[in-house]
């Protein structure tokens, strides 16, 4: 049987334009049932579409071969389509389909013959023949093509007319197009490349994104196994994955607490994780590629999170967290910026002896223009962080709803004043980039229903107007609410301040940034320590500075640990120990993570005594600051810098003997 007998004038489409992969299935089903190739073109199509939940049937090259073996099939068949435009079939090589064909298999007995099959896949790797299928202007001159190359090829089978029966119909074409994919790796150089692609990212891209990224590539090369890793660190994505790598690669690991451009990885498996999992399990993620135990990524549109698509199910919370990320993540250059400028200022004003009243920080022109410019980007800091928040939970409508939602956080609108009230603050923006991005996807599920003739409007105006009204009405409803909370919460880190009662509050959370280094505790400490600058008091300043020197106390803990305890480490440990006398002072608590790792149940409990001492005293001082990063770099602009220096000495000691009390010694010299 050769190709042409499976493939009816009636069953070609020459010069299709399909929008998209969807309605190229459609098209491509219509023409199997206009020649009468099918028992149930509903069931055939729904066929189609479950084959292809399963990874793409594209091959590469602008070659698409959809297929599937069902009793709504009568015999096995072709249909066929030209795409000139070309659709977006998910093709391991990025590019689009301009030529498909569609195989029919019936599931009771028919065959799709092997030799048949093979000699399509073969044929259609000649560049010429698929120009010259591409030109075709009728069907019958598409199958005169097909006819004459067929000839060409396989004169001999042709004329024989040797027939191969198959068992597994289309199980069989599984291993051509999986063949066919290999061929195209192959041809193209890329059996050479990286078996296992990486993407890390954390909220802040400064330490857990690189140190995943090493992880990963160092447990890959002990295999002898080549793995690229992309970073989505602070400085912007470096190392990017290529079409061509991830076409060629086993598998995908993203490593992220953040949103990572997931839309690229449709069709390939992909281990989908925290970001620390990537730092502590990264033989365990190689091997889920390795055994074939990862899922084949899907991506269903909407935002770019991984989140949504962890074959681990994620909680609730885990995703809450997620969008909480995203939105600090890019929140947090305006309010280190921000507070770096406003902390000049005063420093500026302290020099020049100005009065520590009202005007402090305005005392004189320069420090006037450095509090202002900073004044402008804290200004920023809550419409951003909802807007980002909004938009990581229902992707670009989220987006205009989450920065007008934090936008009238800030003035503390209500439905009398909504030019403002009692602002609501960094509670309000929580409030507006949840509530607006889970009332987005709302709005987005109740358009489902419209025409496709009205797809565009909505992007640019249903979405929005509707949005808009609805976010306003709830932080009109609620925003209130949340502002008397917010001053509330004023009022009572001030009374905490002034009953002495903050000392607790400032080990609490000064322990909570060595808990887990970067996880959800550590975030939700700096999260809180950042949002309370906000407020402008004294005591949200204190706050702020308790948390820095939380999160600088572990490294620093561990490096004298090495430094005067040394027969409590292994070799390499003592070795890389002083690095994290830098990264401890530039408040950098993940150097702490690989000592955590290999002996947690020791070194985190030390660690946080260490931390929650010095946040403790820190309070204790009187110590405040208005930066929210820096480490030792911002000491000038602390206020009573010598006491926090103490207070970080005194609790990096005490993390050091509590490292010394409870590790072992080692035998090892």
């Amino acid at each position: 049987m050769r190709i042409v007998d499976l493939l009816q004038p009636g069953a070609i489409a020459i010069g299709g334009a399909p929008a998209d992969k969807a309605g190229a299935i459609a098209q491509l089903v219509e023409l199997h049932d206009s020649v009468g190739n099918l028992n149930d073109k509903e069931a055939f199509r729904e066929a189609i579409i479950a084959r292809e939940n399963q990874g793409t049937t594209a091959v590469g090259e602008g070659i698409a071969i959809p297929h599937a073996k069902t009793a709504a099939t009568k015999r096995a068949s072709l249909a066929a389509m030209t795409a000139p435009a070309g659709v977006d079939y998910g093709a391991p090589d990025g590019a689009p389909s301009t030529l498909l064909f569609m195989i029919a298999a019936p599931d009771d007995g028919g065959d799709v013959h092997l030799e048949v099959l093979s000699r399509l896949m073969t044929i259609l790797m000649d560049l010429d023949f698929r120009s010259q299928l591409m030109a075709a202007e009728t069907p019958e001159a598409f199958l005169a093509a097909i006819d004459a190359k067929e000839r060409e090829r396989f004169a001999e089978a042709v004329e024989a007319e040797a027939e191969a029966d198959m068992e597994g119909d289309v199980e069989g074409t599984e291993a051509l197009i999986d063949a066919a994919k290999a061929a195209y790796a192959e041809e193209h150089g890329k059996a050479d490349g990286f078996r296992i692609l990486a993407v890390t990212a954390c909220p802040t891209g400064i330490a857990h994104t690189y140190m995943a990224a090493e992880a990963l590539t160092k447990a890959a090369e002990a295999r002898g196994i080549a793995l690229k890793a992309e970073t989505n660190g602070t400085g912007g994505t470096k190392n990017r994955l290529t079409r061509e790598e991830i076409a060629a690669a086993d598998g995908i690991i993203v490593a992220a607490d953040k949103e990572v451009e997931m839309a690229r990885f449709d069709g390939k498996p992909a281990v989908i994780v925290k970001v620390s999992d990537g730092i502590n399990k990264p033989d365990e993620l190689i091997d889920r590629i390795l055994a074939g135990d990862a899922r084949v990524y899907h991506h269903a549109g909407g935002a770019n999170a991984a989140a949504a698509e962890d074959e681990a199910g994620e909680s609730a919370g885990r995703k809450i967290y997620k969008h909480l990320m995203e939105g600090v993540s890019h929140m947090l250059p305006f309010v280190v910026s921000g507070g770096l400028f406003i902390a000049l200022a005063f420093l500026i004003d302290g020099i020049a002896g100005v009065p520590q009243d009202g005007n402090f920080g305005t005392g004189t022109p320069i420090s006037a223009w450095f509090k202002t410019i900073g004044g402008f980007a804290f200004s920023f800091m809550v419409p951003i962080l909802a807007a980002y928040i909004a938009q990581s939970i229902a992707d670009r409508p989220g987006l205009v709803v989450g920065f007008v939602g934090g936008f009238m956080a800030t003035l503390g609108s209500t439905f009398g004043l909504p030019g403002g009230d009692i602002p609501s603050g960094f509670l309000g923006g929580l409030l507006a980039g949840f509530a607006g991005g889970y009332a987005m996807l709302g709005i987005e599920k109740l358009c489902e229903k419209m025409p496709d003739s009205l797809a565009g409007i909505k992007q640019i105006l249903i979405y929005p107007l509707a949005g808009l009204g609805a976010i306003a009405v709830i932080m009109c409803a609620v925003g209130p609410f949340m502002g008397m909370i917010n001053t509330g919460m004023s009022n009572a880190l001030t009374w905490l301040s002034d009953n002495n009662f903050g000392i607790v509050l400032g080990m609490i959370l000064a322990g909570m940034m060595a808990i887990d280094m970067g996880g959800p505790f550590n975030k939700a400490a700096y999260v809180f320590g950042t949002g309370m600058l906000a407020l402008g008091t004294d005591a949200s300043f204190q706050i702020m500075a308790s948390v820095m020197i939380g999160g600088m106390v572990p490294p620093i803990a561990i490096a004298l640990s090495t430094t005067f305890f040394k027969d409590r480490w292994t070799a390499d440990e003592r070795k890389n120990g002083p690095v994290n006398y830098i990264m401890g002072l530039s408040f950098i608590t993940e150097g702490a993570i690989p000592y955590a790792a290999s002996d947690p149940l020791r070194v985190i409990p030390s660690c946080v005594v260490g931390s929650a001492v010095a946040g403790g005293l820190s309070w204790f001082f009187g110590c405040t600051l208005m930066a929210p990063h820096g480490g030792i770099f911002v000491v000038p602009v602390i206020g009573g810098a010598l006491m926090y220096l103490v207070a970080l000495a005194v609790g990096s000691v005490a993390g050091m003997f509590m490292l010394a009390l409870l590790k072992k010694k080692r035998t090892e010299a």
